[in-house]
């Protein structure tokens, strides 16, 4: 889009951003202090929600055109509950997110906003990642211009990552909020991305506009059975994902990964033979194996993913 194209600056309307937050002030700071200053001619609203624990104000200056407000989670604990009260506590009817641990550079807003206003068909916009950490510095964009609910049947699209992720309020009540009662909290962005895909195509900013921290590890390193228990949820609550054989496929070896790093060897090698029969040449049928056999810890395979920018 060329200055000329550009809307006025009177086209850019408010946005709420919601970061969720628990006990990591300096990397909340890092965070709120890239959403404040955005270069966004419109408002913005950074909202803090804590969850579950004390306010505690940053010392951050506040640009004109900027407000920074603070409230504390009053749904479940958690990313879910953190959001969904956020949105509910929005001033405005344009929704961001940004985990807490994560943080965007300057353009993000406008050229969301901007791809936003020129596709009013768009449930969502996204755009570009980052990762960066010890060891790794690594851009992941997208070719498409948008993604659609048969591309994340057919694979998680790691790149549409929720701190990318702006929407209009009218696609938060019509997809309803993040799923509380998933499990753990356990894969509740692509749960939500599934919902909002279904109410039309997440459009795509291809630049890299956010900064994913990648630190090499996870929250949810070791909780194997939660893990297992999380992903068999989202497969019975959206029946669309058996439309593809390898997306389903992909899932059940999440869960026969989960299944062999939590000792439950026999129920693996079960749950292997489902992902062959769906597609042979399912990738975690590799890294599951010498699990199984005990040559390797789940969380050292995944570790080792981790290095080149990718999950298992």
């Amino acid at each position: 889009m060329t200055d000329h194209d550009r809307p006025a600056a009177a086209a850019y309307p408010p946005v709420t951003v919601v970061v969720a937050t628990r006990d990591r002030p300096r990397l909340l700071e890092r965070a709120v202090g890239a959403v404040l200053d955005q270069d966004y001619p419109g408002p913005v609203e950074c909202l803090v929600v804590y969850d579950h624990t004390d306010i505690r104000p940053l010392d951050l200056p506040v640009p004109a055109g900027r407000t920074l407000r603070y409230v504390n989670n009053s749904h479940s604990r958690g990313l879910p509950g953190g959001r969904n009260t956020g949105a509910a506590e929005a001033s405005h009817d344009l929704l961001a997110f940004c985990d807490d641990d994560d943080h965007w550079l300057p353009g993000k807003l406008r050229r969301q906003v901007e791809l936003l206003v020129a596709r009013p068909d768009a449930a969502a916009v996204s755009c570009g990642i980052r990762l960066q950490g010890p060891g790794i510095a690594k851009d992941r964009q997208l070719d498409s211009v948008e993604v659609t609910l048969a591309d994340f049947v057919e694979d998680r699209i790691m790149e549409v990552h929720s701190s990318t992720i702006l929407l209009p309020r009218s696609t938060w009540d019509a997809v309803g909020p993040v799923d509380e009662e998933l499990p753990g909290g356990y894969g509740e962005d692509y749960e939500w991305l599934l919902r909002i895909a279904g109410h039309g195509p997440v459009v795509i900013v291809p630049e890299v506009l956010v900064v994913v921290d990648w630190h090499g590890g996870s929250f949810f390193f070791g909780r194997w059975a939660m893990i297992v228990e999380a992903t068999r949820y989202l497969i019975d609550k959206h029946p669309e994902l058996a439309r593809s054989r390898t997306g389903l496929a992909r899932l059940h070896g999440q869960i026969a990964f989960a299944l062999a790093s939590g000792r439950r060897r026999r129920e693996a090698v079960r749950e292997l033979g489902r992902v062959l029969r769906l597609n042979p040449r399912e990738k975690r049928v590799l890294v599951t194996v010498p699990v199984v056999l005990g040559l390797l810890s789940g969380e050292r395979v995944l570790r080792l993913a981790q290095r080149t920018g990718r999950g298992v």
